[in-house]
């Protein structure tokens, strides 16, 4: 199991993406930011990079404008 933010729980499965979790939770916005642990994820790196099992993961939604 995957927690999001500390509020979702996303199944985990073999070979389970970050680009997957946000799927699966449906969001989409362009200025996401993730971090798996304390490690930053880079925005190109969502498709490829594995979520292991019993990880905490934060998205954060940036805010722009003026």
């Amino acid at each position: 199991m995957i927690r999001v933010n500390n509020l979702h729980d996303v199944p985990w499965r073999e070979g389970l993406t970050v680009q997957d979790v946000l799927d699966h939770l449906k969001y989409s916005y362009a200025l996401i930011t993730v971090t798996l642990g304390n490690e930053l994820v880079e925005p190109e790196r969502y498709a490829d990079t594995l979520v292991p099992d019993n990880c905490a993961m934060t998205v954060f939604h940036l805010a722009h404008g003026g």
